[in-house]
């Protein structure tokens, strides 16, 4: 299973149902984490297609477990995204597990 760091403001949006989608830059390192990992479009179906988010690097850490979907394109300010860049979209379809 794929684990992402994330910042608390972010991490608490989407744990609060308000944002929906994650962003990382299209670069070699993520290419080899979400493309590898997660195939493009292809629905969460309960048995996979799981990312941990970490809000932090600490032993006892916040961590949520979303079921997602990968795509590219462009994001949405408000959660994150410079303008007129694009980047990988892990939409989050649901929060399953909270630690």
């Amino acid at each position: 299973m794929l684990t992402l760091p994330i910042k608390k403001k972010w991490f608490d949006m989407i744990l609060s149902g308000e944002k929906k989608e994650e962003y990382r830059e299209i670069k070699p390192y993520y290419e080899k984490r979400l493309e590898r990992k997660v195939n493009f479009c292809k629905a969460f179906d309960g048995n996979g297609y799981y990312i941990l988010f970490r809000n932090g690097y600490s032993s006892n850490r916040p961590t949520i477990k979303c079921g997602v979907i990968l795509t590219k394109g462009y994001g949405k300010e408000e959660w994150g995204a410079d303008p007129n860049k694009k980047y990988y979209i892990l939409k989050i379809l649901n929060v399953e597990e909270i630690k």
